[in-house]
């Protein structure tokens, strides 16, 4: 499974970002975050223990300050500096801190660059989670199912979850914000089913989003029972928010 031992990583190409510099807000040596989720890049959370040291945040602004200035003077092209990695970024107890020194480094070396984050939403109840993700181009939120059973299926929270909080928060940014959900399904549940896909839509219609991103499985997953949709299966799940007037970028 994957795994980042690095703070600033690449860039590497993304289907969904371009040219994109990661951020590793987690520890190094393993993984760390508050979902366990069934298709993670980055394996179970059991397999993934390590020393659970978060990265300081003067050891954080030193990566960042070092790999952009070096990438600037080499002519190298980045489109977006991503917080992913080897968790939930938002969990860093110095989250927010981060984001402002990123935004001025940014503009600094990238002025181009957008700011993302991906996010599982867990944290955007905390008042500086949520309005550090509203300082950035892209806060990429995640909502993978319309229900709390579903969402206990895929994603697997490891502490109290509600996805009507979640959705309730998420109302907050008043649609600045990308909306991203993985299509799958396996013997035990699918998250295309009617009446599971009709919710979600009925949720996106609550909340909606600047933008909708909807993938399918791309990488190797921890739970081998799980299926891909198609882009052309994707397309017609989604049509009806399609002409709506819904902006959503579909990926395979």
């Amino acid at each position: 499974m994957l795994h980042f031992d690095e703070i600033v990583f690449g860039p590497i190409f993304s289907r969904r970002l371009g040219s994109s510099l990661g951020v590793n807000l987690l520890p190094s040596k393993g993984k760390l975050c508050n979902f366990d989720c069934v298709y993670c890049e980055c394996g179970w959370n059991k397999d993934g223990k390590g020393d659970g040291r978060f990265p300081s945040f003067t050891e954080i602004e030193k990566a960042l300050q070092e790999k952009m200035s070096s990438l600037a003077a080499e002519g190298v092209n980045v489109d977006s500096i991503t917080f992913s990695g080897n968790g939930e970024p938002t969990i860093h107890p110095d989250f927010a801190k981060v984001i402002d020194v990123t935004l001025r480094l940014r503009d600094e070396f990238f002025p181009k660059a957008r700011v993302s984050v991906l996010s599982n939403a867990t944290m955007i109840g905390r008042e500086e989670i949520a309005e550090a993700l509203m300082r950035i181009d892209n806060p990429i939120l995640k909502i993978d199912a319309s229900s709390d059973e579903l969402i206990r299926m895929i994603n697997k929270p490891t502490g109290p979850y509600r996805l009507a909080e979640v959705v309730e928060n998420l109302r907050r940014f008043e649609g600045r914000f990308v909306l991203q959900t993985m299509f799958l399904r396996s013997p035990e549940f699918d998250t295309a089913s009617a009446e599971a896909l009709n919710a979600w839509m009925d949720i996106v219609r609550d909340i909606r989003p600047r933008e909708i991103m909807v993938y399918t499985i791309d990488r190797e997953t921890p739970d081998k029972s799980l299926g891909k949709y198609t882009v052309e299966e994707m397309t017609e799940m989604v049509r009806p928010l399609i002409e709506e007037g819904f902006n959503i970028q579909i990926r395979g």
